[in-house]
């Protein structure tokens, strides 16, 4: 069965679960009407379906290349990327100033994921150039805006974000990478980075890199770091590509997936580069970026978990074993049970995701403190509970392959090889439950309380119509309150990081539930009250013990020393 985008799983959340009608009323995205969001995500799913998925395999048998100093994307890439920037899906959420279309986040969310599931490989260019669209518009000068954003959006140019360093991977204010001032409003650039993501291509005509460096007189740590905008080839006077920039690609990595994605070792030797925001400003100005990076990793690990269940889904209903009524394996109770969890926890995660998105859409709307507080609060959670669904689900789909899932043919271990690094990337899952018990508690749990009382409130309406549904979702939401104020009351940061996987983990599982439950409520006769039902019975249980291991402190964790752990 090849992909197919789930369209109406994404007009159904938009008007069931996250609120995409009150985005729709504001000023700002009053063009986003039921009709543009119904055609784009139709041409977008199709452009998916016809152009990217069949990308799929052969940029994991044939992966990108430095050959001679060139890197050579894989085969197809260059028509899959034309046809991602000559649909506009690159710059759907940019500046109609600088040729974007201006439209939500929550519909460029979706596309995102859309493309993910076709071909997480060749989505990730987009992607990278997307972030580094958002930070030149907050951060850039009018002039740097003038030149690149246009070229950016309309994917002329491509983007790429140049932070860690061998001896700086998530401790960022470790780098070593310098700049020095021109004398002209220019800088010298110099150092090396790893772990590029797409470092450089054969289809857009130029590569920009943000670089994170440090000025002379740039004090130590995160402070002392500025952000500059370093093209492959620097600008003509007519804002072509002229002569190349002293960067190049000094390697490209050999991993466990994403081979069609060169991830690159890149060699900065005095390369010519712009500031972006302010000097020592740098990670402010990089944050922008990887806060947009952090909902679309999340947005990655869905859209690999619906194409890895899409792919076991097609193989059970063809696989003939044992006795069944129908043949195949799908009418195997364990076969149903991981295809029912991929299902559910799928739905769950897309939701928490477009949620996320809505509320930076409200934010950045009206400019709203309590959604964009909101929004802050979503990012960890999404951002995690995406990319580890998107692990589970693949692993599953492995495993109802059965042998096949082991055998590369089948092409079921792709999705897991593809997804797992979205884990690591753009701040790991663990410094990711970290912020949220920390940095998002900053508020004395202000933000959660209010989308606590929302979610209760929610489950208390429901209780007349559904409350065999709504009464485990109202009591788990409960628990999670009281467990959270417990968080907040810790002074010992170490008491709460112990926990905090845990912790997010039952935070997802209560936001799951809520979705699922609005979606039951818009369809109580139908499927997804049935996916509803099963989630709330079979997988929102979790939450318990997951809230115990919250609150158990550091005390056992570090019960065994260093040497006692090596015995």
């Amino acid at each position: 069965m090849p992909y197919r985008a789930p369209i109406s799983d994404y007009e159904f959340l938009f008007r069931h679960a996250v609120g995409f009608e009150q985005i729709a009323t504001t000023e700002k995205f009053s063009e986003a009407s039921d009709d543009v969001v119904s055609a784009i995500l139709t041409e977008a799913g199709k452009m998916c379906e016809e152009v990217m998925a069949p990308l799929q395999r052969p940029g994991d048998l044939e992966p990108a290349r430095l050959e001679n100093g060139v890197l050579r994307t894989s085969p197809g890439y260059a028509g899959g990327w034309k046809a991602i920037a000559e649909g506009g899906w690159i710059g759907m959420s940019g500046d109609p100033e600088y040729g974007g279309m201006g439209l939500p986040m929550t519909l460029t969310t979706a596309v995102n994921e859309m493309m993910s599931a076709a071909c997480l490989s060749l989505q990730l260019a987009p992607l990278m150039t997307q972030g580094q669209i958002e930070a030149l518009e907050h951060h850039a000068s009018d002039e740097l805006k003038a030149l690149y954003l246009p070229k950016m959006m309309a994917g002329e140019w491509s983007g790429t974000m140049n932070l860690t360093e061998p001896q700086a991977g998530s401790d960022v204010g470790a780098l070593t990478s310098k700049a020095e001032a021109n004398g002209d409003g220019t800088f010298s650039v110099t150092g090396q980075k790893i772990f590029i993501s797409w470092g450089d291509n054969d289809f857009a005509e130029n590569v920009c890199h943000l670089v994170l460096a440090r000025l002379p007189d740039g004090v130590p740590g995160t402070k002392g770091i500025s952000l500059f905008l370093v093209p492959k080839y620097l600008p003509d006077e007519n804002g072509k590509p002229g002569v190349a920039n002293d960067l190049k690609v000094v390697s490209v990595e050999h991993k466990m997936g994403l081979h069609g994605s060169p991830t690159c070792v890149m060699q900065f030797d005095g390369a010519k580069g712009w500031l972006v925001g302010k000097e020592h400003g740098g990670m402010a100005a990089m944050f922008t970026m990887m806060n947009n990076a952090r909902l679309g990793v999340g947005g990655q690990g869905v859209g690999a978990a619906e194409g890895a269940y899409q792919h076991a889904l097609a193989y059970a209903l063809e696989r003939k074993q044992g006795k069944t009524p129908s043949g195949t394996i799908i009418d195997h109770a364990d076969v149903r049970r991981m295809l029912m969890s991929m299902r559910a926890d799928t739905f769950a995660a897309r939701a928490i995701m477009l949620a996320n998105a809505s509320a930076i859409d409200m934010a950045n709307a009206i400019g709203d403190a309590d959604w964009a507080a909101r929004a802050a609060l979503l990012t960890p959670i999404g951002k995690v509970f995406g990319t580890e669904t998107g692990m589970r689900v693949s692993e599953a789909g492995v495993q109802v392959h059965g042998g096949m899932g082991f055998i590369e043919e089948s092409g079921a271990a792709q999705y897991y090889r593809d997804v797992r690094v979205t884990a690591i990337y753009e701040g790991t899952n663990g410094i990711q439950a970290m912020d949220l018990v920390a940095r998002k508690m900053m508020d004395g749990g202000e933000a959660a309380s209010r989308l606590l009382d929302e979610i209760e409130d929610h489950a208390e309406e429901a209780r007349a119509t559904m409350p065999e549904l709504a009464g485990p979702v109202w009591e788990a939401t409960e628990s999670l309150r009281e467990t959270t104020e417990w968080i907040v009351a810790q002074s010992d940061m170490n008491t709460r990081f112990a926990g905090a996987v845990p912790y997010l983990h039952a935070f997802a599982r209560v936001l799951g539930a809520h979705f699922h439950l609005k979606a039951a409520l818009a369809e109580p006769d139908g499927p997804r009250f049935k996916l509803a039902r099963y989630y709330i019975n079979a997988l929102l249980p979790e939450y318990a013990g997951l809230l115990v291991q919250a609150q158990n402190g550091a005390d056992d964790i570090y019960a065994l020393s260093a040497d006692e752990l090596a015995v």
